[in-house]
């Protein structure tokens, strides 16, 4: 019989931008995922639960004016966290970031609610444990590869290997503010479900890893060109952020450019509306608990 000693429980987990990767494909999701190098950010999803007789989701979004937006009341990634989990709950994610833009609020959305669920049915469930459901739901549903092991924790990201408990980096070498423009989704499971597409991303797969921070967002330009994903739009601003010497990359997988320095925001201001975030310290964490 569970315990549940609140009422609701709130997490947050962190977003996380790649800036390139590569599928590897093993034969279990501990050996499924992708290699690559990006930045959690501070910007991600909230998740609010409360216990439920039959599960409900409500996908929402903030924008930069505070309105919110209804997205979606499903998510079938979100369902079968529940289901994985054993439990029932009304669960509403808030985010304040485009959803599918590259920010991997996906894997953000399941980390959140899978701390929560643990929390508010004393599940017991390690954060590893959390993660590697979360993970290979991303596998299963193609909605990711490598963002869950990337958001566990903080810092600009350098990850060696596929699965959970792979070697990873982690730098906190990025002081200055990060902003971004985005001008619409990437279908995910389209680019992860398609073997020419990605055999095409695979082969601008860097040969090696970033050796400073301006090094990781050259990188990430050399993959976007290189990988057949850029979009005039993208190249654009990348190409503006470029004369003025600023560090950019695409936004993977998103039809969107990220930006480093206080210098960014002008210059990807004419492009759309800009957001804001720094590098996030942490992974998931619970907010608010109420009795």
């Amino acid at each position: 019989m569970l315990l549940i000693r609140y009422h609701t429980i709130v997490a947050f987990c962190p977003g996380h931008i790649s800036g390139y990767f590569k599928k590897v494909a093993g034969e279990t999701s501990l050996t499924t995922g992708s290699i690559g190098a990006g930045i959690v950010i501070t910007q991600g999803v909230t998740s609010s639960v409360t216990p439920s007789e039959s599960p409900s989701i409500e996908i929402r979004y903030r924008a930069n004016d505070r309105k919110m937006t209804a997205i979606s009341a499903d998510s079938p990634p979100l369902t079968s966290l529940m289901d994985r989990m054993g439990v029932t709950a009304s669960v509403t994610t808030e985010c304040h970031l485009p959803i599918g833009a590259g920010f991997g609020l996906s894997a953000a959305a399941l980390l959140a609610t899978g701390t929560a669920l643990n929390r508010l049915f004393s599940l017991g469930l390690t954060p590893r444990d959390i993660a590697l459901c979360s993970h290979e739901i991303e596998v299963e549903h193609k909605t990711g590869l490598g963002d869950v092991v990337a958001a566990k924790a903080g810092g600009r990201v350098v990850r060696h290997g596929p699965g959970i408990d792979a070697r990873i980096e982690r730098f906190f070498d990025l002081p200055e503010p990060l902003y971004s423009v985005s001008f619409g989704p990437i279908h995910t499971p389209t680019v992860l479900g398609s073997p020419a597409r990605m055999e095409q991303v695979s082969s601008a797969f860097p040969s090696r890893s970033p050796v400073n921070t301006r090094d990781f967002f050259e990188l990430s330009q050399q993959f976007a060109m290189k990988s057949g994903l850029i979009t005039d739009p993208v190249k654009n601003v990348l190409e503006a952020c470029e004369r003025e010497n600023i560090p950019a990359g695409m936004t993977m997988l998103g039809e969107g450019v990220f930006a480093y320095g206080k210098k960014a925001r002008a210059v990807l201001s004419p492009f759309g509306e800009v957001y804001q975030f720094g590098v996030s310290p942490t992974g998931p964490e619970i907010l608010k608990e109420r009795a």
